[in-house]
Order: C-alpha cells, then structure tokens, then sequence
C-alpha cells in the first residue's frame, strides 16, 4: 500500500474503533448492571435494550448509504455520529429500561458503518482493499478487548450512567478526528449513480448479506449467555472476565494474518471464508458439549474470535469488490442493513432462549444457523485477483 493508503486506513480504523469501543464498553457489563433499572428484571426487555441497537441500524443503514453515493461520505458520516451520540446521552439518564432503549434505538440510527467503509474503498485500490478492511477489524478487535479490560472496572467506578456519557464522548471525538485525519473524499458523478435494485437483488451479494446477518446473530445470542458461563462454570467473577476475553482477543488477531493473507495473496479467498464459517458452527458444539470449565470456555472463545475477525475482514472487502462502482454506498449499506438486524434478532432471539429453553438452545440455533450460511459460503465466487502496483 502507498503511505497515503496507510494513512487512511490507520485514520479510518481509529474512527471505526472509537464507535464500536463505545459499543462494546457496555457488551460485558449490560446484561448485569441494566438489572438494576426499573423494569431490568425482565431478561426479555434487557436483550431487546442491548439488540435494540441494531433494529435502527437495520432501517437506517440503506439510506445513510444511498446519501453518502449522492451527497458524499463526510457529512453522512457527521450526522450518525451525532444520533448516535444524542442517543448515549439519553441512554445515560434514562429513569427505566424502556427509556434505555429509546436510548439505544436513537444510537442505532446514527448509522455510519456503511458510509465509513465506502470512504474507505473510495481512498484505497482494490488489490488492497482487503488488507485495509482488515485494519478496521482489526481495530474492532482491538477496542473489544480493550473494553473486556476496562469495562467492569469503569463500571463500578461511573455506572451504567456514565459508561453512556464516555460513549456520546467518544463519538464527538471521532468527529473531530474524520475531519483532522482523513484525506478529502472523492468527488461523484450524480449522473453515474447505479441501481439500488440492482445491488439488492444480486445473488452474490444475497449470499454474503446472509452471511453478515448470521455472523452478528451468533455474537449477540452468544453474550447473553457467555459471562453467565464464566461465572457458573467458570468460577470467574464478572470484575475478572477480561482475564479471559483478552487474551483471547489478542491471539485470534494474530493468528488470523495468515488467513487473510492465504485469501488475499495466494487466492485462497473461498476456501478460507468458508472454513471460518464452518470454525463458527464447531464453536457452537464446542461451547455446548466441552464449554464447562474456565479453560474450555476460553478455548472456544479463542477460535470464535479467530473465525470472526477473519470474516469481518473478508466480508466488506468482498462487498466494496463485486458490487458496481457507482452503487458501493448502496450496496454497503444493504450489507450494514443486515448486520444490523443481526445484532437485533441475536440479542432478543438469545434472551428469548436463555428464557424459554436454557443456554444450551442459544448454541443449537446458532450453529444452525451457522450451517445454513455454511451451505451458502461454498457457493461464493470471488472477484478475479488483481495485480498489485
């Protein structure tokens, strides 16, 4: 990659992982602390307040993405990350759980993820597309395992309160950085603007849509009932998770740059998007029948991580290539659409679960699911490869 390329990645990334950390500051604490709210003792409510992100997301994201095609990335870019900070302040004085999720509802429709990763295949040469697809996940990477560490003990020392302020901070910060970091954006031809149906109805671009939904399913329904796991099987208090979390974190990000770079350099690419699927469901299994001891659950967690990295960069790089240059916009955003309605339909299909049949459904329906997408991955094909320069 140029410097210039390296630069916009590195800024990118950092704007992605200032987002997403505020996401992920509350992932390991909600499902305990959002208890203490009026209303947080029914599980049910609290996994619809942790999904309910994701539903706004899901309408949001087609048409944050269809505006960065016509009015240019920055500015959509700007107004998500202001929703989505009014929606932390709110969530950080919400007198009861149904007011957190007006909270989290408000922050799901600051949806930037589309456009953000638009601005990113717009700066960048497709031969590198992937290795800049895989700093932002990197990045998201990073930041989780960043907040497994600082999480719990930020949250006894601010409250679910004041996990919220930090998080409507963070996004005010990522505007400030998009404007001092980032390189202009390209001008666009509003008379080379592609079809929205087009982009939608396209079968390889379906499968991979498919692919992003059940992937943020899998995440969500596996958090409800995860630090749980720690704790009763576990024997380790939640304050501690991240002695866990982290370190699994941190391996998978190493061990998945051989992956990627099987995918990318030596053609690779569906051989390695499918035996990351297939790692997801034999996850699921593991978790299920080995995941009862701290050093089982860490294991599994490990190679959920590995799996899951691995697809985050291979899933947008394979997006922003197979679609039509005019309709990228578009197309990322039918793709955050439906990562969105996967982060919503995890958190409350996996408090449904965990209420109605136990931890063990949560593990069944997502390898499932996990087999369904399986089926669907093997049938992906990759752009052609191109020549670096």
């Amino acid at each position: 990659m140029t410097s210039a390329e390296r630069r916009t990645g590195s800024a990118l990334a950092a704007i992605f992982g200032l987002r997403m950390l505020g996401l992920f500051l509350v992932l390991p604490v909600f499902s305990v602390l959002a208890t203490g709210l009026p209303g947080g003792s029914d599980v049910m409510l609290v996994g619809l307040a942790l999904g309910a992100y994701g539903l706004t997301q899901a309408f949001f994201q087609i048409p944050f993405g269809m505006a960065s095609d016509r009015w240019g990335r920055k500015p959509v870019i700007v107004a998500g990350l202001l929703l989505f900070a009014a929606g932390s302040f709110i969530a950080a004085v919400a007198p009861d759980i149904y007011w957190m999720i007006a909270g989290r509802v408000l922050q799901g429709a600051g949806a930037v993820s589309a456009a953000v990763s638009a601005l990113a295949a717009d700066l960048t040469r497709e031969q590198h597309r992937t290795k800049v697809m895989a700093m932002i996940g990197a990045s998201i990477g990073l930041v989780f395992a960043l907040s497994l560490v600082i999480a719990p003990p930020l949250a006894a020392a601010i409250g679910l309160s004041g996990l919220f302020m930090l998080i409507g901070a963070l996004a005010l910060g990522a505007i400030v950085l998009l404007f001092t970091a980032v390189p202009p954006a390209p001008t666009f031809n509003k008379q080379a603007r592609g079809s929205f149906t087009t982009v939608l109805f396209d079968p390889q671009l379906a499968r991979l849509n498919f692919g992003v939904f059940t992937l943020h399913l899998i995440q969500m329904a596996l958090w409800m009932v995860v630090p749980a796991a720690l704790i009763s099987s576990g024997g380790l208090p939640g304050a501690e998770h991240w002695q866990v979390y982290l370190p699994a974190v941190l391996l998978s990000l190493a061990l998945m740059v051989p992956a990627i770079i099987a995918a990318e350099r030596h053609g690779k690419l569906r051989p390695v998007y499918a035996g990351a699927v297939l790692l997801l469901v034999l996850v699921q299994g593991g978790l299920l029948l080995y995941g009862n001891s701290l050093w089982g659950i860490g294991l599994w967690l490990l190679l959920f991580f590995v799996a899951f990295n691995i697809l985050e960069a291979l899933l947008p790089s394979l997006i922003s290539r197979l679609a039509p240059p005019a309709s990228k916009g578009a197309a990322l955003g039918i793709y955050n659409t439906t990562q969105s309605l996967g982060l919503f339909c995890g958190g409350l299909l996996g408090g449904w679960l965990v209420k109605s049949f136990g931890p063990a459904a949560v593990h069944g329906v997502c390898a499932a699911a996990g087999i369904i997408w399986l089926g669907l991955a093997v049938r992906v094909t990759p752009p052609p490869a191109k020549v670096s320069t």
